[in-house]
């Protein structure tokens, strides 16, 4: 099943965990979109540094550390969607607790592993 995914905090850098999730969303046949410091693609990707007012997000899965996630929240609660993942080292209970309070499920685990093991 697709699940329309926007990445966060992506960097066209191969050695990337945001760039390897892009790769891997791709092959397992989902919908990519993808936010960034830097405009750039992968694969068939665009990375945007504006925050578009994106429609029908499934997930939103988080690569950007805490301290730089205020400039986010309302964006992201904006979008309304399902689940946020917060990948290792993204955890953050001010955001969670925000994010659960406008009905979104948090999940703090990685992106990757769970398309690896099929619970994504």
């Amino acid at each position: 099943m697709n699940k329309k995914t926007l990445v966060i905090g992506t960097s066209t850098n191969p050695e990337r965990y945001s760039y390897l999730a892009v790769n891997k969303l791709l092959k397992h046949k989902h919908s990519v979109l993808a936010i960034g410091l830097k405009n750039g693609t992968i694969t068939s990707v665009t990375i945007e540094t504006t925050l578009l007012p994106y429609e029908n997000i499934d997930t939103v899965t988080l690569y950007v550390n805490p301290a730089n996630q205020k400039q986010y929240y309302s964006y992201i609660i904006s979008l309304q969607p399902k689940r946020i993942i917060f990948n290792p080292g993204t955890e953050n209970s001010e955001f969670e607790k925000l994010a659960l309070q406008n009905n979104i499920e948090v999940i703090e685990a990685c992106t990757l592993v769970m398309l690896s093991t099929n619970q994504y």
